[in-house]
Formats: structure tokens, C-alpha cells, sequence
């Protein structure tokens, strides 16, 4: 199991949204087909096909909670996880 199968894994989980660093979701989505775009302390990111862009911004080192079940959300809805 790679290491992003293993982010990927815990993000799909749910049980420690609090604990997931912010590079690696910004680079999971990355690895997802996503495109980022930084403006200030936002991380914004688009994929085509994809109407939701989600929305980053760090909190110390880990992402924000709200922001990885948002993450969660997407991946599920447009079944992104068998890309990896």
C-alpha cells in the first residue's frame, strides 16, 4: 500500500479529520487531477468535470477538519478514490 493510499484511506475513514497534514491533502488532490491555485493563504483547487472547488487554508501544520470531510464528500460523490 502506498503512501497516498494510505492518506487516502484515512481521509475516507473519517475517525481523525483533525489529524491530516495539509501538504498531504493538497497533494492527494493533486494526485487526483486537480489544479491548485494560491491566492494568499487559500488553496484553491479545480478539477474539470468537478462543480465543488474546494477551498484550503492550513491551520498550524494539519488542514481544518470541515475542510477534509469537504474533501471526503467530493472524492465520494464523483468516486475519485479508484484513481490512485
Amino acid at each position: 500500500m502506498s503512501k497516498w493510499d494510505k492518506i487516502l484511506e484515512r481521509v475516507l475513514r473519517g475517525t481523525s479529520d483533525a489529524n491530516i497534514a495539509f501538504d498531504d491533502l493538497c497533494r492527494l488532490l493533486e494526485r487526483l487531477g486537480f489544479e491548485r491555485r494560491t491566492h494568499g493563504s487559500h488553496n484553491v483547487f479545480r478539477r474539470e468535470g468537478i462543480m465543488e472547488k474546494p477551498n484550503l487554508q492550513r491551520s498550524g501544520s494539519h488542514a481544518k477538519a470541515y475542510q477534509v470531510r469537504q474533501v471526503r464528500e467530493i472524492i465520494l460523490r464523483y468516486k475519485l478514490g479508484d484513481e490512485l
